[in-house]
């Protein structure tokens, strides 16, 4: 009986094939991957829809025939010849050291082990194994609010369907990477992925995007991604516009502005006094006040608020009304004390010159001096004696002159 195949075989193929057959059939050949034998080949790894291509090589050729085999021991070509009816398969090249075959578009239902046999004595084999990989056929991003308030919790969920091997999904927010929680589901030989991530939003999240990413050996940069729409309360700020800076003093002017932003945009804004009431010639025109003559009982707390859907919020302005020369008081006093400064720095300069004049002259003139005890001393036989004879000599005695022509 022949195979459905070897019926499109000539007798002499047919006889070869059978021989070989009945040869397996004695000994059983070890699948090793050419430990101690000489057939060599490698395992490939394709993605699904590409080719692949199985080598079969001979290291010491004796021009025995190389023949290969499907995983269910059909013969894919002997030699050079196709026996099998699948155009898919084509040859590449064929010497007596290299069979070389290609697969094109390939399935999941060509994995497994392709056999390589040699026909020596005894025959030889191996087998290569074919993986058919499968990228993921959709990537879609679930989330739980399409507009979120700022605080709450939302679930964001990515599902990877239909891959082999299973996927890993990775979570980024910008440019940080987070953490989510994957479950995996398998439909016979594929895997379904779903990871879940919960997040906190705040309003720094409007407008930044949610990234789900595909680590796969089939596939690269596979990602998708969801823009956060976050709602928050106004954020309010007050500036001054008049005066721009100085102090706000009697008598003239204070403009004050009120700017709010938030998410939806504040359509109710207002102007309030904190714990009094607004004097009456305060001007309140949309989100400014003006105050067009400022006096002491204007001094307080000017608050502005502004409200949207989500919340209300405010800043406040404190206000104290100086006197009308506060100002140029305080100018006066700084030239005062400019000129005090320099008048006492001038006196000190004159001391420090006059001491040091001072200390020369006395240097010039030290040992100069005598007292009147000294004077006659020299002579006298005791102090009284002395005594007597300076006072007489200071009465009595010729001044010597001395003329210099």
């Amino acid at each position: 009986m022949y195979s459905a195949q070897e019926e499109f075989w000539d007798p002499l193929t047919r006889r070869h094939a059978q021989k070989m057959r009945r040869s397996l059939e004695t000994e059983r050949i070890r699948s090793l991957r050419g430990d101690g034998q000489n057939l060599v080949t490698e395992d490939v790894t394709v993605v699904e829809g590409d080719v692949a291509t199985i080598s079969c090589r001979v290291k010491n050729s004796d021009d025995s025939v190389i023949q290969l085999l499907n995983p269910n021991r059909q013969t894919i070509y002997f030699r050079d010849f196709r026996p099998l009816k699948d155009s898919r398969f084509q040859l590449v090249n064929f010497s007596n050291s290299e069979l070389r075959v290609s697969l094109t578009n390939v399935s999941v239902s060509d994995e497994g082990r392709y056999f390589c046999q040699l026909y020596t004595d005894p025959p030889q084999e191996i087998y290569t194994t074919i993986t058919v990989l499968v990228p993921p056929r959709n990537l879609v991003i679930d989330i739980q609010k399409e507009i979120a308030v700022e605080g709450e919790e939302i679930e964001l969920n990515c599902t990877a369907m239909a891959s082999r091997p299973a996927t890993t999904i990775r979570w980024f927010k910008g440019n940080k990477e987070l953490t989510g929680k994957s479950e995996v589901e398998q439909w016979s030989d594929m895997f379904t992925v779903t990871s879940q991530l919960v997040l906190k939003v705040g309003r720094e999240d409007d407008g930044v995007p949610v990234v789900c990413l595909v680590d796969h050996p089939a596939v690269k940069d596979l990602q998708t991604q969801r823009y956060l729409e976050v709602m928050y309360k106004p954020q309010v700020r007050v500036s001054q516009n008049y005066p721009v800076q100085g102090l706000t003093r009697e008598g003239e002017p204070l403009e004050l502005t009120c700017a709010a932003f938030g998410k939806p945009q504040p359509t109710d804004m207002r102007w309030l006094r904190v714990d009094d009431e607004m004097p009456q010639h305060v001007v309140v025109s949309g989100s400014n006040l003006l105050i067009s003559n400022l006096n002491k009982t204007d001094n307080g707390t000017y608050r502005c608020e502004a409200s949207n859907a989500v919340g209300k919020s405010h800043a406040d302005y404190m206000l104290f009304v100086y006197d009308s020369r506060a100002g140029e008081e305080g100018a006066i006093r700084s030239v005062d004390h400019a000129v005090v400064g320099g008048v006492v720095a001038v006196v000190v300069f004159a001391m420090l010159c006059l001491l040091i004049i001072l200390g020369r002259y006395f240097a010039r003139h030290k040992g100069t001096y005598f007292t009147h005890e000294a004077k006659g001393a020299d002579d006298a036989a005791d102090a009284d004696t002395a005594i007597i004879n300076a006072e007489g000599g200071q009465n009595n005695s010729e001044e010597k002159k001395e003329y210099f022509i």
